[in-house]
């Protein structure tokens, strides 16, 4: 066999086992909705469901996945870039086996890489799809220019929101411009810190109405989650909810909604083939 034909079976077996792994960013319109407490407690409950996650923090400047799990990374992905290290080197190892990727600065000098490094970054990467069930993106709040082309990127999204009118404003203008750019991204809503499940439910059904009125898409409904006293205890103490009471309000609930995504998913078939990598990289080509 030529080293050419050598080369093209084994670009399509990566490329296959890459659709194996999903890849989800989490977003959310406004900061200070519990975008960055959901995605750490949401990747422990996918866990718990006997799911291998890997956690990367791309919120540049806001970033507090360290705080929250009580973690303080050595290094991050552009470490890995600049010092060509293997992938595996920079990542951290979280509670309950969770494994986690510090982003740093990564969205800003991404896109300033020569075209090795981001070839260095795409091998990189493939090592992470082939290991992984699911890899989550912690979004940075709202929709910068740069942000965008990871979470357009991603297999779906995840909108967190509270029922508050600035919170549904500012998500719906976020779902309007993902939309905008990818008609047919996959993307569920979570109505968070609900002060009962009655309001938590009827404004999730309202704002998915709304949607569907004037951007003519379906979202899909993950869950509510109830406004809690253990949250902020667990913040204080640095240990995901999920972990310090798994019997609590909001624990229970988290459990619920990830029980729910896992049915949604298996339920799925998926028709689009194209992969995290190839999305991106025709992004690039485009920008």
């Amino acid at each position: 066999m030529s080293d050419q034909a050598k080369r093209l079976r084994q670009q399509f077996m990566e490329s296959s086992k890459e659709k194996k792994c999903k890849t989800i960013a989490i977003v959310s319109g406004k900061g200070g909705v519990g975008k960055s407490n959901f995605a750490v407690n949401f990747s422990l409950g996918l866990l718990q469901k006997r799911k291998s996650v890997l956690l990367f923090d791309l919120d540049v400047g806001m970033g507090n996945i360290d705080i929250l799990l009580g973690l303080h990374a050595e290094r991050t992905v552009i470490d890995m870039i600049e010092n060509r290290l293997s992938v595996t080197d920079i990542i951290e190892d979280g509670p309950h086996g969770l494994a986690y990727i510090s982003g740093g600065t990564a969205l800003t000098d991404f896109f300033t890489m020569d075209q090795q490094s981001r070839k260095y970054f795409y091998e990189q990467y493939q090592r992470l799809v082939n290991k992984y069930d699911y890899i989550i993106f912690d979004m940075g709040a709202g929709a910068t220019s740069d942000s965008m082309f990871f979470v357009l990127a991603s297999d779906e999204c995840i909108v967190i929101t509270t029922p508050e009118p600035t919170s549904i404003t500012d998500a719906y203008g976020m779902i309007k411009h993902i939309v905008n750019k990818r008609q047919n991204m996959p993307i569920y809503i979570v109505m968070n810190r609900c002060r009962s499940k009655k309001i938590g439910d009827q404004s999730l059904h309202k704002f998915q109405q709304v949607i569907t009125s004037f951007l003519q898409i379906n979202t899909k409904s993950l869950g509510i989650l109830p406004e809690d006293k253990m949250v902020s205890t667990a913040v204080t103490r640095q240990t995901p909810y999920i972990i310090l009471n798994g019997k609590s309000s909001v624990s229970k609930a988290l459990k619920e909604i990830v029980r729910h995504y896992i049915n949604e998913i298996e339920g799925q078939q998926h028709l689009e083939t194209i992969t995290f990598m190839q999305r991106l990289t025709r992004l690039l080509k485009e920008r």
